[in-house]
């Protein structure tokens, strides 16, 4: 068993049975799944936006190269600059020359995976950098030094009381304070960051080739204000975020905010397509986008998995996810959990160190129902699966077992060899199969297969 794999089943274990967790998890899912009820309703043919969505996002990949060339030379023709970044450390090399360049101290940050995914924070501290993040949710991980749990809820895991002990702790807030409350004292405590901030992070929702634009959609403000404030801007953003055509914005927004959040649209949607130009008094001075490969190339080749770069991040195949509900983000120990986590990680981490995700699936197809780009999740699931066992990722006892399973029931005569009697004692000589909160089921004297042949 690998190291990783150990490490999933005890965690697994422990939160599964934490009733806690489980509780808040449960409140939290259940408040979401009302609201994107709420916002699917808003449709009048859900099928037909999800496959427009699903063809923008199928042309997009198909044609990736051609894309970002695009987008490349249309955003630096509005005086941006693009730095492609074939791994994470090309682009956190990137980060660090422009800030050191810059004599840059403090840099705030606005909510985004792809910078969780190359740990930029903690590479920003080692250079003396204060990185902050100034979406309310990330803040609260930030604080509690924790990762996000969830892909759009990065605090999902926490219950109001939760948040309201650990601000009462770092800042001395009244005992019990509501979430008003709180985000009004964090939006007052961010505003002064924002204005005295070297830099502005941020990633992107979208690419958008045809006019070199970074779309972004929020709910707070904060990534508005981290790109307005801040004379320097920095992107970061995966190769697979690209689309093709800023008209396609009008189809994408809309369903990723339904798929994420239940709302018609978030709150706040720009599309910024370069630094402040000669004449003009807002926006940065300086605006680098950071196209980030690590390893999606490769996925990009496979011709089984290669559609999983269509994800447009909406976090709603970790919502339906039975698997994510009762074990939780942390558990995947990976930037992407649940069930486009599973696919992707394996190739981004390793399939050997993370094979055992694909088995983190109960195979109830949930995941490929509620796709907002219909992704066949479940199916690329089972493929992941099946490239482990053809790779040998399995390891020795669990490749023979399966050799054993495949050689017993191949044939009935086999599998009717031993009695049930004998069986129950074998069952109970190793390790059980089911884990320690549940019992083997006893086996009847004789098999199905034989007690009909007896009654005929």
């Amino acid at each position: 068993m690998s190291e990783q794999k150990d490490i999933f089943l005890k965690k697994s274990n422990e939160i599964a049975f934490d009733l806690k967790h489980r509780a808040t998890i449960r409140f939290n899912i259940a408040k979401y799944d009302i609201a994107v009820d709420r916002g699917m309703k808003r449709y009048s043919n859900l099928e037909l936006a999800k496959t427009r969505a699903s063809f923008v996002k199928s042309q997009a990949i198909n044609h990736l190269y051609d894309h970002l060339l695009q987008f490349e030379k249309n955003i630096t023709a509005n005086g941006a600059t693009v730095i492609w970044a074939e791994n994470e450390d090309e682009a956190i090399d990137a980060v660090k020359k422009i800030l050191i360049r810059n004599n840059s101290k403090l840099v705030v940050k606005s909510k985004s995976m792809t910078t969780e995914e190359i740990e930029l924070n903690h590479h920003l501290e080692e250079i003396g950098v204060e990185p902050l993040e100034t979406d309310l949710g990330e803040y609260i991980v930030q604080l509690a030094g924790e990762k996000p749990y969830h892909i759009v809820t990065p605090c999902m895991h926490k219950s109001r009381q939760d948040i309201a002990e650990l601000f009462t702790e770092k800042f001395n807030t009244p005992e019990g304070s509501t979430p008003e409350y709180l985000a009004a004292w964090v939006r007052q405590k961010l505003r002064a960051k924002f204005t005295t901030a070297d830099v502005g992070i941020t990633g992107a929702n979208f690419l958008v080739a045809d006019v070199g634009g970074i779309a972004l959609t929020e709910n707070e403000g904060n990534a508005l204000m981290s790109v307005s404030f801040p004379k320097i801007h920095i992107v970061i953003a995966g190769i697979e975020k690209i689309i093709p055509r800023m008209q396609d914005l009008a189809l994408m927004w809309p369903i990723l905010a339904a798929h994420g959040t239940g709302q018609q649209i978030s709150v706040y949607n720009s599309l910024i397509t370069g630094p402040q130009k000669p004449g003009e008094t807002d926006g940065p001075e300086k605006m680098i986008v950071i196209l980030l490969d690590n390893k999606r190339s490769e996925l990009y080749q496979n011709d089984d998995q290669y559609e999983a770069l269509k994800c447009i991040r909406c976090g709603a195949c970790l919502n339906a996810c039975p698997i994510y509900r009762n074990i939780g983000g942390y558990t995947y120990d990976a930037t992407y959990s649940g069930p486009i986590g599973s696919v992707i990680t394996p190739f981004f981490k390793g399939l050997k160190e993370y094979n055992h995700l694909s088995s983190a699936c109960s195979v109830c197809g949930k995941c490929t129902e509620v796709c907002p780009v219909k992704i066949p999740l479940h199916h690329m699931l089972l493929i992941n699966r099946r490239d482990a066992v053809r790779a040998g990722a399995g390891g020795f006892i669990w490749n023979s077992g399966m050799k054993g399973y495949e050689f017993a029931f191949s044939k009935r005569s086999r599998l009717d060899l031993l009695g049930g009697k004998t069986k129950n004692t074998l069952a109970v000589l190793g390790a059980n199969a089911l884990g320690e909160k549940k019992l083997i089921p006893k086996l009847a004297g004789q098999s199905f297969s034989k007690q009909w042949t007896t009654k005929k």
